[in-house]
């Protein structure tokens, strides 16, 4: 009937196969007949701005691919000799991730939290600060809602860069077999940039979803069930996809391929099995909460939960400089509120930390697809650090970090360029943009400031 299967097991007296397509037609007695072709993707400058499903087909009524090559789905991971120490910093725009749990091109970092915890938009945001860089967003979408699917697309083709990224899309109503191999198809396509030298992000949603289709499909084809009724080559298919992210070294070109998988935790059980499993294969986790998401504490990052192994390694020396307290100090202030919630009385140098600390939580919470340039962050840390903030109110605040970017683009356009080549916070920067920030603050401190 023209529908498509994937082999994937080979038994003396039959072959199991997974569909790809629907089962329409498809009966008892209904013959089949091979390819002889291995899964396979089309991959190239053709798939950018395009929507598709994981075999490369228009899901965007739009023409076929043209595309300049294909690829198999399954490809081996760049060997340890081909590969290079992840440097090169990878923004989010979000203060809390920049700040302190710093990515780097090549990494893979864990979005993990329960449902509804903001997993999705903090990927999101991601991919939209890669808006004026040069790496090529992949978003693979497994087992997710449509109208969720369409948030997200609509969201980059509003805010970000749409005609620099590829949309792998397998909803929740598309065969298995298709949400089975979205995963691997998004990241062959994400594999050409890097490959050529370039840098992508891949960001897959989610592999939890994708566990339990894989789960589905062996126990129909009846392999054994392990722990929590997963085969026991759960561990291996994740470890083998992720693996395949990397920063390759200069004689394989200098490209990377960064991924953000995200998975999704039950009741905050970190200790359950997919969650162990993708844990203990990235470089780290962005742990999610629903408390702090209820609270209105948007991204609801858990900073004493969330680590990055790749660390300031991967971080902007200017922001590395600014930040080196700021962990340290949140997490101090954290500890204080809890007494302050019983109405305990605490002394004037308790009470300043507690303070500072509900100003550094003022500047973490961040809106959604509202990037931040690399000189705004350094503006709120620099301003954190020299506590100008702490003669503001939260409202204050709040009103501080507003239009930051654009008054800073018009007021020091030349310190805003030297920082997005890299340059540091020199002397005289620092002479400039302190008082610019003293400056900024006093206004809101007015009668006039405060009664607006």
């Amino acid at each position: 009937g023209g529908q498509r299967g994937l082999a994937v097991r080979l038994d003396a007296d039959g072959v199991g196969v997974v569909l790809l397509d629907a089962e329409t037609g498809i009966r008892a007695g209904t013959e089949v007949s091979r390819t002889g072709e291995v899964a396979q993707v089309p991959v190239g400058d053709a798939l950018l701005g395009r929507i598709l499903d994981p075999l490369g087909r228009p899901l965007d009524d739009r023409p076929a691919i043209e595309a300049a090559s294909f690829e198999a789905i399954e490809r081996p991971a760049p060997a340890i000799i081909d590969r290079e120490l992840v440097t090169e910093p990878l923004r989010t725009s979000q203060l809390v991730v920049d700040a302190m749990i710093p990515l780097g091109r090549g990494q893979r970092e864990l979005v993990i939290g329960d449902r509804t915890t903001g997993k999705t938009s903090l990927a999101v945001d991601a991919m939209l600060s890669q808006k004026d860089t040069d790496v090529v967003c992949v978003y693979a979408a497994v087992g997710q809602k449509g109208s969720a699917v369409r948030r997200v697309i609509e969201t980059v083709r509003a805010h970000g860069a749409f005609d620099r990224s590829i949309f792998v899309i397998a909803e929740a109503d598309a065969p298995p077999g298709l949400q089975w191999i979205a995963p691997a198809a998004a990241c062959t396509m994400a594999e050409f940039f890097r490959d050529r030298g370039g840098h992508a992000l891949l960001v897959i949603d989610d592999l939890t979803k994708h566990a339990a289709i894989h789960r589905q499909i062996s126990l129909l084809l009846r392999s054994p069930p392990g722990r929590e009724a997963y085969p026991g080559d759960i561990f291996h298919l994740h470890a083998r996809l992720l693996e395949r992210a990397a920063k390759l070294g200069h004689a394989r070109g200098g490209g990377s391929l960064t991924a953000l998988p995200i998975a999704e935790t039950l009741s905050g059980n970190l200790t359950a099995y997919i969650p162990t499993n993708l844990i203990s294969i990235t470089d780290g986790q962005i742990y999610l909460t629903p408390d702090l998401f209820n609270e209105g504490i948007r991204p609801a990052v858990d900073v004493g939960k969330s680590v990055s192994r790749v660390g300031g390694k991967a971080q902007p020396p200017v922001i590395r400089e600014l930040a080196a307290k700021l962990k340290l100090e949140y997490s101090q202030f954290l500890e204080l509120e809890v007494f302050t919630r019983f109405g305990q009385m605490v002394d004037a140098a308790t009470q300043r930390v507690i303070d500072h600390g509900r100003r550094i939580r003022a500047v973490l919470v961040h809106p959604r697809s509202q990037p931040v340039s690399l000189a705004g962050q350094v503006a709120i840390l620099l301003a954190l650090r020299e506590r100008v903030l702490d003669e503001l109110t939260l409202d204050g605040v709040r009103s501080f970090e507003q239009h930051l970017d654009a008054d800073l683009r018009a007021s020091l356009p030349g310190l805003v360029e030297r920082l997005a080549g890299g340059a540091g916070l020199a002397a005289e920067d620092h002479d400039v943009l302190l008082p610019w920030l003293h400056a900024r603050a006093a206004k809101l401190k007015s009668p006039a400031a405060a009664k607006a």
